[in-house]
Formats: C-alpha cells, structure tokens, sequence
C-alpha cells in the first residue's frame, strides 16, 4: 500500500455494527483521514439480505454474498468481520483473509476466545494485524490500555462488569423493586436482552471477554475453558435486600487475577461494597477496573454494547492500522505468549453471603452450624428472616421453611461448596442453597 493511498475496507456484516460503521466513515470521512494519515473507504461489504432497507447508502460498495470471497478480494487492505458466532463464515473469513496477508478487524469475542491462540499464530506469521478493541466492553478503550498505555505496568488483578443485559436486569432489581423474572421481560422488550437471553444472563458473553482481557494482562495464551461461569438467575429479590441490608450491591463481575499457583478466571454474581467504583456502575453501562503495579488502580466505564459505540472501537483498530500502528495480537508475540495455568482453590479474602430456606424444627440451626464448623468455616452472622407461625395446639400443618442468611469470614470455594452438599443431604432445607462471593473492592 502506498503511504498516502486510500486503505480500503471491505466490511463482512451490516447489523447493528456494520451499519453503524458504515455511517461513520460516511459521516467524518475528512477528520479520519486527517487522524489516520489516509482517506479511509469503504470498498466493499457483505451481508445475507440485499433488499434488505439499512437507511445506509451502498451503491458505491462492491456486494458480496460470501465473506470468504470478500476476505479474498485484493480490492480491499483491511477485512472487517462482524458476522459473530465462533465458527461457520465468521472463522472460514478471518482466516481466509489472514492467511492472504491480510489485516483483520473483528468485533467477535467467541471467535477469539475459542480460537484466538491459532489466528493469532496465523496473524503474526503472515505480518498481519488482528485487532479486537470492539470484543470486549464495547465502547471502552480497554484493549488499547492493556496492551499499550499499561506496557510499562504488571497487572496483579483486572475485573469488571463485562455485560450490560445482566447489569441492568440486577439495577431494575434492585431500584425497582422487582423480580428476576419481571426485569428480564422489560429488558427483551427495550432490546437490551435477545429473545434467547441465556447467553448474557448465563455469564458466557463475560466469560469470552474476560478469557481475552486475561491474555493481554498475564501475557497468557487464550483459555475460554478454564473460567468458572455462574450467571444471574438465581439472584432473588430477597438478595438483593440482604445486600442492601448488609451495604452492599450485587453485580455480575469478570474477575481474573494473578496467584502464586497460576491465572485465577471466574465470572459470578457478586456483593460489592456500595462505597466502590464498580458499585456506581448502573445500567446497561460497562466498567473494567485494572489494578498494576505503577499505576495502582484505574476504572474505565462506558457503553459496552450499541452500534455506534462498538463501530467507535472498530474504527479505532482501523485507524491504527492505517498508521501503520503495529502490535501484538495480545500485546506480546504469540510465540512468546505463557501456556495457560490454571489457579487452584484459594482463601476468598471477602467471605461469603449463604442464604438457605431452613425448615423451622429443633436442631436444624445448630446442625447447619456445625457442618459449617466441621469444614473450618466461622461464620461471622447467622440472620433468621422471619419465622413461619406456628400451628394451634391441636392443630396439625407442614413445617414451612424460613428465610436464614448466613455471613462466613475468610474460606475456600472448595470448603463452602462441601459445607452447603452435607447441609442438602441432612434434610434441614428446601431447595438449593445461595451462595455469592463478597468483595472488598475500593
């Protein structure tokens, strides 16, 4: 490419995204020319439905019905992929146009989770760039930081809220008042959730981000597998209130942080102190906190997800890229990227909020209790809800089970998790035990 000729793009998906992105080169066509050093266009674009009405204007765009001959194409410098999943046309293209030399900007965080160690092998051995920033938190510049505005910095933690659908359903619980159930409708109907919401209520959608943004602050190879994943549908409003109660917030949060025995991954529901930064997160908003050595303690928040802020991130990838801004698929070669190690069982320095629906008869607490005591676990509060009235004498009826929230100091996820097994198979509760993980964030 000549230093001064225009780079093309040829974009592979106009949903959201890709419509997003078009309007934008569109819309400051000049200004990205002055930034990136060269005029950017758009060359060509591929998409499943060409009738289809996308209030952007094409005609002077070369269509492609298949993005694998649009990966392939030389009338394009950069392919753009926006099509999503982690295989089928989204891995056929990006490797398609990586492996002719190609740039690749993508937006895909289950392709790179899944497949990230090998396309970024194949990156680096065809001097290509392969760029991410719109995988992970959106809108936020978190990618860039990592890899580069942090180069001088070991990161010890990083964790976040890496998932708006999530986000807002715990924020409409918690201000609103109302159930799981009632906040997840609101969500699909506002468009923040998908008809099937499984994978962002699941934890998998933070999971993908998390397995990315651990690679860049470890320098570790790629390992989706490897993260704990809990989601959010079993958070009750009765948590909720217990969290208030107690000064805390739940919030589904990535967490990945550096140990003595490897890399610790895990995503889950979490009680937060409402003091913290990553408390004041509300909404579909995204927030991701980077703890390092120099620069102690940063918070990045923004839009994770919508067209326009994602399309931003995207044209920040090509911007690099026409300057000529070169760097690391994950912030170092893939050759020199560590084999993933997986953190073993560890002290949870917050403790742990236990809630359990306890049946009302003698002996049942202090038998929880001593379970609790068998596997070295204190508990540092026991709360009894309400109590169930009792009958009339004469009168017989079922024992109904109460409400009873526990607080433990310091444990291992391996000892509570035994702990609450022996407490189902006494016979002293009904239903599954809650359990969420508290963290002392600032």
């Amino acid at each position: 490419m000549e230093a001064n000729a225009p780079i093309r793009i040829g974009v592979a998906g106009l949903g959201t995204v890709g419509t997003s992105l078009v309007r934008m080169v569109a819309r400051h066509g000049n200004d990205l020319a002055v930034r990136s050093g060269r005029p950017i266009v758009i060359s060509g674009v591929c998409a499943r439905d060409r009738g289809k009405d996308r209030d952007i204007d094409v005609s002077g765009m070369e269509w492609f019905d298949d993005p694998v001959a649009l990966a392939r194409d030389p009338g394009n410098d950069i392919f753009v992929e926006l099509i999503g999943g982690s295989e089928g046309p989204a891995r056929a293209s990006v490797e398609a146009a990586l492996s002719t030399g190609k740039h690749v900007v993508t937006a895909n965080k289950a392709l790179l989770a899944e497949h990230g160690n090998e396309l970024a092998r194949l990156a680096e051995g065809a001097d290509a760039s392969l760029n991410f920033e719109a995988a992970a938190a959106g809108g936020i510049p978190i990618i860039k930081t990592l890899r580069e505005a942090l180069a001088g910095n070991t990161v010890s933690r990083i964790y976040g809220i890496l998932n708006g659908t999530s986000n807002y359903i715990l924020s409409r619980m918690e201000q609103d008042h109302i159930g799981f159930e009632e906040c997840l409708a609101e969500a699909q109907r506002l468009g923040y959730a998908e008809a099937d919401p499984s994978f962002d209520i699941g934890g998998q959608d933070a999971a993908h981000k998390l397995a990315l943004l651990t690679s860049i602050a470890f320098g570790t190879e790629v390992d989706g597998e490897a993260i704990y994943v809990e989601g959010i549908s079993s958070i009750t409003s009765a948590d909720i209130e217990a969290a208030d109660e107690l000064g805390y917030r739940i919030k589904l949060l990535g967490v990945a942080c550096r140990t003595d025995s490897g890399i610790e991954q895990r995503v889950h529901p979490t009680m937060v102190p409402r003091s913290s930064a990553i408390a004041r997160i509300d909404g579909v908003t995204n927030a991701v906190a980077i703890e390092a050595d120099f620069v102690g303690q940063l918070v990045l928040s923004g839009p994770g997800a919508g067209g326009d802020a994602t399309a931003s991130s995207v044209m920040s990838d090509i911007a690099d890229i026409a300057r000529g801004d070169r760097v690391g698929t994950f912030g170092r070669p893939a050759s020199d990227l560590e084999p993933y190690r997986r953190a073993g069982m560890r002290t949870h320095e917050g403790g742990y909020y236990v809630r359990l629906s306890v049946y009302d008869r003698p002996g049942a607490f202090a038998a929880i209790s001593q379970r609790m005591a068998d596997r070295g676990i204190s508990l540092e509060s026991i709360v009894q809800r309400r109590r169930a009235p009792r009958a009339a004498p004469g009168h017989e009826r079922p024992v109904e089970p109460a409400p009873v929230i526990m607080i433990t100091y310091e444990t291992t996820e391996a000892e509570i998790r035994a702990a609450l097994e022996t407490i189902k198979t006494d016979g002293h509760i009904a239903g599954e035990p809650q359990m969420i993980r508290i963290e002392q964030f600032t």
